[in-house]
């Protein structure tokens, strides 16, 4: 028996419901719905009315009731390389606790929901978006690129920068170039946050046969990535405020979190260690949350 095998029947059973909750993967599912309300908020001047309001909530909600969809699909086809990993050997699927039948239905009967949410009461543009990222994500990501290419979480990361366009097409009614500025943003902090894990999950992903960086192409190339993404992520950091999204308070706290995250990775380049790079994963998260509620604050402090 695997460690990965003996590690997921070691973990307690959940109770059902939160068996299917557990398959939404609601710590991502949150983010996202957090980059989608940025997008949201920044495409309204000024304070939204009440009607604003409900049409955000609403968003959000078919937002994430599709991004869970979404998760809920990659969990079916990625069981077995769940299983075999101890970051995932505890989700339902890979316990054998939930069958491929109830999960599809269970996709696909939050997908629906949230799709018909969508096109009803926010708009068409916004529920044929966040359709097309559910197939970006599930199928394009899932299965066709992550198996196949090291390069699966550049080009598979555009479905993760879609939220702030869904937000910003969902208030707008169209897809703007500071949606795209958000876009850009999220595209590029996506690989140096992915492989900073990879890095210290190599094992894991060496023993899942997936093609990850790490293992395809080593340690200190990796390394090199992750420093050259965090260096091209400063520059796009800085656009809101070259545009005129943003004031000096965005630019200020712009700065101060992109140089921790260049520093972050200038430090796992010259001397790796676990510890660092895992240290680096869990700034990228607080880089990216704090960027996007500085661009928040920054709209209704200075207009």
């Amino acid at each position: 028996m695997s460690k990965g095998t003996t590690a997921a029947a070691a973990a307690p059973t959940l109770p059902v419901w939160a068996q299917y909750y557990a398959l939404t993967k609601p710590r991502v599912v949150q983010l996202i719905v957090f980059c989608a309300l940025i997008g949201m908020v920044l495409a309204v001047p000024g304070v939204p009315s009440w009607h604003e309001v409900g049409v955000a909530l609403l968003a959000c909600l078919g937002i994430w009731l599709v991004a869970g969809a979404a998760a809920a699909f990659n969990c079916i086809i990625e069981k077995s390389i769940d299983a075999k990993m101890k970051r995932t050997s505890w989700r339902p699927t890979a316990k054998g606790e939930l069958g491929d039948r109830q999960t599809l239905l269970f996709s696909a009967a939050l997908c629906g929901l949230g799709s018909v949410l969508l096109y009803v009461w926010v708009n068409p543009l916004t529920m044929w978006l966040t359709f097309a990222t559910f197939i970006g994500y599930a199928v394009i990501y899932t299965v066709i690129l992550k198996p196949l290419t090291p390069q699966n979480i550049v080009i598979g990361g555009a479905s993760g920068a879609m939220p702030p366009v869904l937000g910003w097409a969902a208030m707008a009614g169209q897809v703007g170039p500071e949606a795209l500025i958000l876009f850009l943003i999220i595209f590029l902090w996506t690989p140096p946050h992915f492989w900073a894990l990879a890095l210290y999950r190599v094992e894991d992903y060496r023993k899942s046969g997936l093609p990850m960086l790490p293992v395809t192409h080593g340690s200190e190339f990796t390394r090199l990535m992750v420093l050259l993404y965090t260096f091209i992520l400063l520059a796009a950091c800085l656009l809101p405020f070259i545009y005129g999204m943003s004031s000096w308070l965005y630019l200020v706290v712009a700065l101060g979190l992109s140089i921790g995250f260049c520093l972050h990775a200038y430090g796992l380049w010259r001397d790796y260690s676990d510890l660092l790079a895992r240290k680096t994963f869990r700034f990228s998260l607080i880089h990216l949350s704090a960027l996007f509620a500085a661009l928040l604050i920054d709209h209704y402090v200075l207009p």
